[in-house]
């Protein structure tokens, strides 16, 4: 019976680790920072300024990046997550379940302004991913290691211009 637990184990590590693996190849592929941080702070949520109608609040978190002692602001485009409301002034519906404690895989644009963050943590709407357009996400990793994307959604994407690749 005890190895049958240490198996087990063993396999949800290995799990897990894939999974990571995954999460960076699919930042590194989108031209991103990634880094794995724990929920210190969040969700709240931030008006933003307007664009054709459609206002660009924002959801703020402070996150621990693995292996710092840093906190870092994530700021992330509400227009982008799934349950978004047009002009609602609350915290999407998948960024609200965010809690304390809840370790998160990021990618996006670090910033360093006098504070320590990072942004751009959603699609680039099918563009060329660059380091300063990154191709983002923002994820918690469930306990099994697998995650979802909160930050994929398209519906707003023709805000910037010309309806981009999908």
């Amino acid at each position: 019976m005890q190895k049958s637990r240490w198996m087990l184990a063993a396999l949800l590590l290995c799990a897990g680790v894939a999974h990571a693996d995954e999460n960076k190849a699919q930042c590194d592929a989108g031209k991103g920072s990634y880094m794995t941080a724990t929920v210190v702070k969040g969700p709240k949520f931030t008006s933003g300024k307007f664009l054709k109608g459609v206002e660009l609040s924002h959801t703020h978190l402070k996150v621990k990046p693995d292996g710092s002692n840093d906190i870092y602001d994530v700021a992330i485009d509400n227009v982008f997550a799934q349950g978004y409301e047009k002009n609602s002034k609350q915290v999407p519906e998948s960024l609200a379940q965010i809690r304390t404690g809840d370790k998160l895989a990021l990618c996006g644009q670090l910033y360093d302004d006098g504070s320590k963050g990072i942004h751009w943590v959603h699609t680039n709407c099918g563009a060329a991913p660059t380091p300063q357009k990154p191709n983002g996400f923002i994820k918690i990793i469930e306990s099994d290691g697998s995650s979802d994307n909160f930050e994929n959604v398209t519906t707003y994407c023709d805000l910037w211009g010309k309806q981009r690749k999908r």
